[in-house]
């Protein structure tokens, strides 16, 4: 069967082309959906992209969160379909309530552009089943207000019911508390994490690695998953 995964575009977004890339890489059909839609166009999955929406002068994500599609994004959410938000759009699940949680200014007050490390907590998600648990990976991280907060009887039910989907190895670059670096909702077909995949699936773009310079891929992982997810449901 041919996936179609959706990457909505929104005022401010910059990284939509870049998923939609990332999503033809993997071998699925990436199809561009606009903000102002209401018509998700019969797609398997949607990818939230990063960027700096509009509105986020208030609250990042915010007013995003409001958008007429994402009516239908916590609908098409509620009934199953994968969707995972990357940094902006992390931002935005959260406003949407979609996943728990919030993000705030880096605890150093400082924009962050790095190549991460990240640990794999969950891979029974629809996004990271690809993936062995505990591996580590390395994905470009960008951002400016990346700290994830949580009460804590929200953070202990995160760690106790296994939704956190990624931790930072080696250093924490914003603050984050316990390390999140994403996590998933309760069915594992929602997930957001600040680091950005899509810039880590195609070799001569990505990461560095012991064997070469910008060949890491580890991001690929991620768009195979929700095509894997995809055919799941289907069958």
């Amino acid at each position: 069967m041919s996936v179609r995964i959706g990457v909505i575009t929104f005022p401010g977004s910059l990284d939509d082309r870049d998923a939609q890339r990332a999503v033809r890489i993997a071998g699925a059909e990436p199809v561009a959906l606009w903000h102002g839609s209401h018509d998700l166009e019969g797609v398997d999955a949607l990818v939230l992209p990063g960027g700096f929406s509009y509105g986020d002068y208030l609250r990042s994500g915010a007013i995003a969160a409001l958008s007429p599609i994402m009516a239908e994004v916590r609908a098409a959410a509620e009934k199953g379909m994968p969707v995972l938000g990357i940094c902006n759009g992390f931002q935005m699940l959260v406003e949407a309530h979609l996943l728990p949680g919030g993000l705030i200014r880096n605890d150093h007050q400082h924009f962050v552009r790095r190549d991460q490390r990240l640990t794999v907590e969950n891979n029974d998600t629809a996004w990271t089943n690809t993936f062995a648990k505990n591996q580590e990976i390395v994905i470009p991280l960008k951002n400016g207000e990346g700290g994830y907060i949580a009460a804590d009887e929200t953070l202990d039910r995160l760690e106790g019911e296994g939704l956190v989907a990624f931790r930072y190895a080696g250093v924490n670059p914003n603050g984050s508390l316990r390390d999140i670096a994403g996590i998933t909702n309760d069915r594992g077909n929602v997930v957001g994490l600040m680091p950005h995949p899509e810039h880590a699936t195609e070799a001569g773009f990505g990461p560095d690695t012991r064997a070469a310079m910008r060949s890491g891929v580890d991001g690929l992982g991620f768009f195979e998953s929700a095509i894997a997810a995809v055919a799941r449901i289907a069958a």
